[in-house]
């Protein structure tokens, strides 16, 4: 297993899924066939599935390792959950998330934090594992780092409906007094720290690397593939406030075009990181291409 070194840092991915299940015109609701026509010879075959037309999004979570912590961000889908608007993570029970993070070399005890960037369904899964008929933490000696302000939301909403993801992959944490509520400028230490980005979510957060001067920033879902670069106003579907999220991701990309930060996405086709650089009045996303 190949590791991408960031100053003194390690960065490495556990991918659980790399299949092309989402349909354009439904991830992108406001999108027609007009409006993708122009890119569809760069799209395809890296982004986009010849065969089906859908887009791929990897489902990964990354390690970072520092001289001081391990540190997980972002928990997947899970197995064992009931997620029937998606087959391929409906009741999941495969070993690839499990055998990717000991190829990495690192049990579960191994993990000091969780970094939950926010608490949609893909991003929290393995927070928790089925263990005697009870959701216990995957990662029993780690701090689960929970936005005070996401968690108030979706407990809200968990109360007008049943949220499966979050009585199965976020309560147990918090009632196993595994969770740390944080604010979403919060700094672990001076390698770590948050980064306000809302508008998928109430309180989506990045997570900052630097190290020995290196710099990464782990984006989340902020964005969620390489057309957003060149469209950063296409609303995705799951965008909590659609007009934050697109003026989030207009700032995040100015910030960062150009600079010496690596880029570190949730769902931008493998190897997912890479740099923005400015294309006319929009941007693209120039892939770092290192096999890790």
């Amino acid at each position: 297993m190949k590791h991408r070194k960031l100053g003194d840092a390690t960065i490495s991915r556990v991918l659980e899924l790399n299949t092309p299940d989402f349909e354009p015109l439904g991830f992108f609701p406001e999108t027609t066939e007009a409006d993708w026509t122009p890119h569809l010879d760069w799209l395809k075959p890296r982004y986009m599935d010849p065969v089906s037309g859908n887009l791929y999004f990897p489902m990964q979570s990354y390690v970072i390792r520092t001289g001081h912590h391990n540190i997980l961000v972002d928990g997947c889908v899970g197995n064992h959950k009931e997620r029937p608007h998606r087959p391929r993570w409906h009741q999941k029970s495969d070993t690839a998330y499990m055998d990717g993070l000991a190829a990495l070399g690192l049990r579960p005890e191994d993990i000091d934090y969780v970094m939950c960037t926010h608490m949609h369904v893909d991003h929290v899964g393995w927070n928790t594992q089925l263990i005697d008929g009870r959701w216990v933490p995957t990662f029993p000696n780690a701090k689960y780092l929970f936005s005070k302000k996401e968690y108030e939301y979706w407990l809200a909403e968990s109360k007008k409906e049943m949220l499966h993801h979050f009585e199965d992959s976020v309560l147990p944490i918090v009632q196993a007094n595994r969770a740390q509520m944080i604010t979403s400028d919060h700094a672990l230490d001076d390698e770590i720290w948050l980064e306000p980005t809302p508008g998928h979510t109430p309180d989506h957060y990045a997570v900052r690397l630097q190290s020995a001067g290196a710099k990464a920033v782990f984006s989340g879902d902020l964005m969620h593939a390489p057309i957003q670069c060149r469209h950063p106003e296409w609303r995705a579907r799951p965008d909590y406030d659609p007009q934050q999220a697109r003026e989030t991701r207009k700032a995040f990309m100015e910030k960062y075009v150009e600079t010496d930060v690596l880029i570190v996405t949730a769902h931008f086709p493998l190897p997912s990181a890479g740099r923005f650089v400015r294309h006319g009045d929009a941007f693209m996303f120039e892939y770092e291409e290192a096999d890790w």
